[in-house]
């Protein structure tokens, strides 16, 4: 069972030695050196549009590969 994501959630991330803060919220994500407050900031509808984006892409070139 899955909880409706109403407000945003802090996880801390360790990743080659620093640390970071993952806001996951509503609206996107939010990835943030620990101890900032800027950092990339990704909507849900970009991540969506990007994984099509990106199978179509590789759909692409796996036909363009095996033509050949």
């Amino acid at each position: 069972m899955t909880a409706k994501l109403d407000k945003t959630i802090k996880r801390e991330l360790e990743i080659d030695g620093k640390t970071y803060t993952i806001a996951i919220a509503p609206d996107g994500i939010k990835v943030t050196e620990k101890g900032r407050r800027n950092g990339p900031e990704v909507s849900w509808r970009s991540i969506i549009n990007g994984d099509a984006n990106l199978n179509e892409n590789l759909n692409i070139s796996v036909d363009a590969t095996s033509g050949q």
